[in-house]
């Protein structure tokens, strides 16, 4: 008898066995029908971007007076937002909000606008990003698959990160650090492992469809290698201190002057006018237009652009200036994103650095490239992530070493207002579980106030 049902409990325990491998692969059968499809469209749309932006970058060299055009060209992308695109103007902070409690979704008008928005900003001379419309177009089509699938709402939030990661892996040609990107941009201190797979699927089709278009990315190369040994490494991390406040001034200045420039003028069409006549100023200024656009590509061959600060020659401010350029163009409402110009001043910042502590320019350079941003996105797993597809494993430590630091040092701040802090990097009084950084801003701006009045 004992043997008889020990018999059936084996029975029992094979047939649950087999029954929950069974639903395990149908649901990534499901999955993969939905991501495969949906992560082609979006590296299609970017491939569609990215050769859009080169075509209009090219005619702004050919055509510089293109430039004085641009308060014009950024009074219509702003009327277009006015009449039509209110609901989506959070940009990547609604994708980032959907994500955390589904709702309404992200309209697909997101596609259109941003596309045609980012377009306008570089064509003219702003200087602006790309990777924001990437996760824009990811995130409003994978919001549209959503809707027309009925998924629920975790079946959404999944979604939604995986339009993410397709779109930064395919703008960028780094899906591991797109997939990354996905999980770990919602929150500080938490990574979304459960979408792991699904991001990492999403951002491997997207990045080959885009190739599969004929899309090349920039390679920058190190020329000079060093060991990397005790030295670099503590080197690497003495510079992260500084690539990490970089990304803190940049994230906070833009989010003052965007803010101020909302008070005083609180009609927002005219709000792109103001800063196109900024950056027209600063152009001539500056007496340079080495600083518009992503900073890819240059009119002259002797045009500063983020592959020059891989080579032997110091730049020493060419990082301050671009972070003033990039600040005026995105405050006053232009579209595109931060991730680029945050390349550009984090490699210009590396190439500065360098002398100071011995290493070639080209090393310093792409440890910049990454630590900034991950200091200004609070992303450092996906920036060491990138570091290492982009320049190789060789300098797999000091990458990392300089990205966390920087994020450490960047406090709790960042480009994307809708990000939260599940794990604090410090105790802070008063700060809420789960609380996004735009509410620990108005804490601490709250806090200032209470201060001031105090004296």
């Amino acid at each position: 008898m004992r043997a008889t049902f020990r018999t059936l409990y084996d029975d029992m325990n094979m047939a649950a066995f087999v029954r929950d491998r069974r639903d395990h692969a149908v649901s990534v059968l499901r999955w993969g029908l939905i991501l495969v499809p949906m992560a082609a469209v979006v590296g299609t749309l970017c491939a569609a971007f990215l050769w859009s932006l080169d075509a209009a970058t090219r005619l702004r060299f050919v055509a510089p007076w293109l430039l004085y055009l641009l308060p014009i060209g950024g009074f219509a992308v702003g009327l277009l937002y006015h009449l039509t695109g209110r609901s989506v103007e959070a940009g990547n902070n609604l994708i980032v909000e959907q994500i955390h409690e589904p709702g309404g979704g992200v309209p697909l008008r997101m596609v259109p606008l941003i596309f045609v928005g980012t377009i306008v900003t570089h064509m003219f001379g702003g200087s602006a990003g790309r990777e924001g419309t990437a996760v824009q177009l990811g995130g409003s089509l994978a919001s549209g698959f959503g809707r027309a699938l009925r998924l629920d709402a975790d079946g959404t939030r999944v979604l939604l990160m995986t339009g993410i990661a397709a779109g930064f892996g395919a703008v960028f040609g780094t899906p591991i650090a797109g997939a990354v990107f996905a999980l770990e941009v919602l929150a500080i201190g938490r990574v979304e492992y459960r979408a792991l797979v699904p991001c990492l699927v999403a951002a491997l089709v997207g990045d080959w469809t885009c190739l599969g278009w004929g899309i090349h990315h920039g390679v920058y190369r190190i020329d000079v290698r060093v060991p990397v040994d005790a030295l670099l490494v503590a080197k690497a991390g003495i510079a992260g201190v500084t690539f990490g406040l970089v990304g803190l001034v940049f994230a906070e200045a833009n989010h003052a002057l965007g803010g101020w420039l909302k008070r005083i003028v609180p009609y927002g069409p005219l709000r792109p006018v103001i800063g196109g006549l900024a950056v027209i100023a600063l152009v001539y200024g500056f007496g340079t237009r080495d600083y518009l656009g992503l900073g890819t590509l240059a009119a002259t061959s002797d045009g500063l652009t983020i592959a020059s600060f891989f080579g032997p020659d110091t730049h020493p401010w060419s990082w301050a200036l671009k972070l003033l350029f990039t600040v005026v163009t995105l405050s006053a409402g232009f579209k595109g994103g931060e991730v680029t110009p945050l390349f550009f001043i984090g490699a210009a910042l590396g190439n500065a650095l360098a002398p100071v502590f011995w290493v070639p320019t080209g090393v310093f350079a792409a440890l910049g490239f990454v630590a900034v941003f991950a200091g200004a996105a609070n992303t450092p797993l996906a920036c060491t992530f990138m570091g290492i597809e982009l320049f190789g494993a060789t300098y797999a430590v000091p990458i990392a070493v300089a990205c966390f630091v920087a994020y450490f040092c960047s406090g709790h701040s960042g480009i994307y207002l809708s990000q939260r802090i599940a794990i604090p990097k410090v105790q802070a009084d008063g700060l809420m579980p789960d609380a996004t950084l735009r509410n620990t801003r108005a804490q601490r701006a709250a806090r200032r106030r209470e201060r001031i009045g105090s004296t």
